[in-house]
């Protein structure tokens, strides 16, 4: 009996080192003092954190995945909301193929969609580039922003609208005063999703990109002969930044809960 109430504790503890290793391991070789690899520890050093841009490639491939997530974000974010705010709040006719092929890229393998999208902009006679890369992102971004926000217009209360227009509030008015900051957290919560799988995207980037490079291909092609120790450093500041603001966003809601008296 002693031992079935070990396990599941067991199970997690071991669950999270499995996760954490590989995060760990980054980490610790963005301070390797490497030479021509970075496989085998070498020493310890700052270098690597001082001229991260020092190794061919790196900081342009992260630019790029940092120019296209955010504008893929941002595309996604907006087309999403208003898709998600059409499908829960009006009736029209396909809204039902609509909901479903919204959730086909879902569902669609990573592999099946990058290709069938690198076959479509060949047919149009369109250069791979960043372009295209941006437009495949936001193709299935669009759907996991919609999902995120459609749950959260469902569970807005029209009453709480229908008084700002009793309030002689323009549609205008009741858009941006009620309806929108209401929904804020829902849309930010899809907007973050959206930028994490379109800057941690390989497969689909990679059938589309043509000569740039992100980040995630950057450390595939580099994989073979060691990740630089530079490419390390981004991916330990990426992990950390966002670390710090999930931190910083608990840390201010719990002081935002404590003024107000609510107990979690």
């Amino acid at each position: 009996m002693k031992f079935g109430k070990l396990l599941l504790p067991l199970y997690g503890v071991l669950a999270l080192i499995y996760l954490m290793v590989p995060i760990a391991y980054t980490i610790m070789f963005s301070f390797n003092d490497s030479k021509r690899t970075n496989i085998i520890w070498n020493g310890f050093t700052f270098n690597n954190w001082l001229n991260v841009c020092d190794a061919q490639g790196v900081c342009q491939a992260f630019a790029n995945s940092i120019i296209i997530a955010t504008v893929s974000t941002i595309v996604a974010t907006v087309l999403g909301t208003a898709i998600a705010i059409a499908l829960v709040r009006y009736k029209f006719k396909g809204r039902a193929a609509t909901t479903l092929l919204l959730f086909m890229p879902m569902a669609t393998p990573e592999v099946v969609l990058g290709a069938g999208l690198a076959a479509q902009f060949l047919n149009a006679g369109m250069p791979k580039g960043m372009l295209t890369v941006i437009l495949a992102h936001i193709m299935f971004c669009i759907s996991f922003v919609v999902v995120t926000v459609r749950a959260r217009v469902a569970g807005l209360d029209p009453k709480l609208e229908e008084a700002g227009r009793d309030l002689y509030a323009n549609p205008s008015q009741v858009w941006w005063k009620v309806t929108f900051p209401l929904l804020l957290p829902g849309i930010v919560a899809g907007a973050l999703l959206a930028f994490a799988l379109s800057f941690d995207d390989f497969i689909i980037t990679n059938f589309n990109r043509g000569p740039v490079d992100t980040l995630p291909s950057f450390i595939y092609t580099a994989a073979s002969r060691g990740i630089p120790a530079e490419a390390n450093v981004l991916a330990s500041a990426v992990f950390l930044l966002a670390i710090a603001g999930v931190v910083t966003a608990q840390v201010g809601g719990a002081i935002r809960r404590k003024k107000l008296g609510i107990t979690p």
